[in-house]
């Protein structure tokens, strides 16, 4: 079995993206009799997501998880749901800023995540990795890309039982010094998190059901 995680290029004028840096390090990991692959994906609308099929064409994966760098926040945060909107805060690295457009015309408004994120959570926590539910991916590349497989996975399975779904991680503490009072996780921290997650998202196939709401 093939696992697939997928890690962006640095964006917005940063030197490196700690969602690529944590994913090389798993290439060729094995968890499970699954042989985890890396891909790095340009920040890049469109692009993307044609770098994302031809992954899944080549590999044939039945667990792909993309992972993306969200500055600000201070935990490991699986995403519960992709929408399908394109609006630019800033330009890709192509310059392009689309704004009010969809991921996929014609497509659904959303998708929710097919991955276990509440037992995530539960186990991040228990290795001791601050972990929580994400609602929002924002409306930028990773929500994208994000949608977009989730589309793909919907509309096109490479086998019955193909499953995915988007993490968001924090800064690296270098990239936080530039940003005073910035959070941060260093990257052992992170790769360890991502072994996890992909452990969790192989053994459970029917999410726990605790809270994992939030008020705003």
């Amino acid at each position: 079995m093939n696992v697939l995680l997928t890690g962006f290029e640095p964006f917005d004028k940063e030197a490196l993206n700690p969602s690529w840096e944590a994913v090389r390090a798993l290439e060729g990991w094995r968890c499970d009799g699954a042989l985890v692959h890396a891909r790095r994906i340009p920040c890049v609308f469109g692009v993307a997501l044609r770098e994302l099929d031809a992954a899944i064409d080549a590999l044939q994966p039945r667990l792909v998880i993309g992972i993306g760098q969200a500055g600000g926040r201070s935990e490991i945060t699986p995403e519960r749901v992709a929408i399908n909107v394109d609006d630019g805060r800033i330009c890709d690295n192509a310059g392009c800023q689309p704004i009010d457009v969809p991921v996929v015309a014609g497509a659904p408004a959303a998708y929710f995540s097919t991955l276990p994120i509440k037992a995530m959570v539960r186990d991040l926590r228990a290795g001791g990795i601050p972990a929580a539910v994400s609602n929002s991916a924002g409306t930028f590349v990773c929500n994208h890309f994000f949608f977009g497989l989730m589309h793909r996975i919907a509309t096109r399975p490479v086998a019955a039982g193909q499953r995915g779904g988007f993490i968001h991680i924090p800064y690296l503490p270098e990239q936080a010094a530039r940003f005073p009072g910035a959070p941060s996780m260093a990257l052992d921290t992170v790769i360890a998190a991502l072994r996890i997650a992909v452990a969790t998202a192989l053994a459970v196939r029917e999410d726990v059901r605790e809270t994992g709401g939030q008020l705003s």
